[in-house]
């Protein structure tokens, strides 16, 4: 099963809070992979692959069953046999992706151009 951490390290590793990745557990988008004999979870490092993908599409504006959809087309073992036509699907997503970066980047202009205002004011 290779490495097995505690949340903590989990937490530490991705930046994420103990509060967001139980969270996240309890919505089934990131299961622990195992338990420790006195109940604590342990993750492996394709789970924190997993968290790290999760918060990829957070600033994206995925919602939570978005995520779970997008996260079962993307690993196959996660496969739900509910999703008619995954290529059409990932293609969405992609799409829609593609779409929250442009927007995202348009922000990221405005909030430069401002910034340099900032900057002339101070000079």
């Amino acid at each position: 099963m290779g490495e097995r951490m505690q949340i903590g390290e989990v937490a530490e590793r991705t930046g994420l809070s103990l509060r967001t990745i139980r969270y996240y557990e309890e919505v089934g988008l990131v299961v622990p992979s195992d338990r420790s004999p006195g109940g604590f979870r342990l993750y492996t490092d394709p789970d924190v692959d997993r968290l790290r993908l999760i918060m990829r599409m957070k600033p994206l504006g995925f919602q939570l069953d978005e995520m779970r959809e997008l996260l079962a087309i993307l690993d196959p073992k996660d496969g739900d046999p509910e999703i008619a036509d995954p290529d059409a699907r990932l293609a969405e997503f992609t799409a829609g992706a593609e779409q929250a970066c442009e927007k995202l980047r348009a922000k990221l202009r405005i909030a430069e151009e401002f910034a340099e205002v900032l900057r002339a004011h101070r000079a």
